[in-house]
């Protein structure tokens, strides 16, 4: 089982780095009142690092309450 979950990650990690290495060119960003002009890997690697630290935080979030349920 633990080597079919680390060919999993190792594929899916691969694939993120293809799509990241064919988007170079730079793109605007709109946010607010803020325009940012910066790479499209720059963004993509922004949005892949805030969605692994939610799911992360997430993750930790739910093993506290369940360690305060079963006290």
């Amino acid at each position: 089982m633990n080597t079919a979950k680390l060919i999993c990650i190792l594929v899916l990690v691969i694939l993120l780095g293809i799509v990241f290495i064919q988007n170079l060119e730079p793109i605007k960003i709109h946010f607010l009142f803020i325009t940012i002009e910066m790479p499209h890997i720059l963004l993509l690697l922004f949005t892949a690092a805030g969605g692994f630290a939610l799911g992360l935080l997430t993750a930790l979030l739910n093993r506290s309450s369940k360690d305060k349920k079963n006290r």
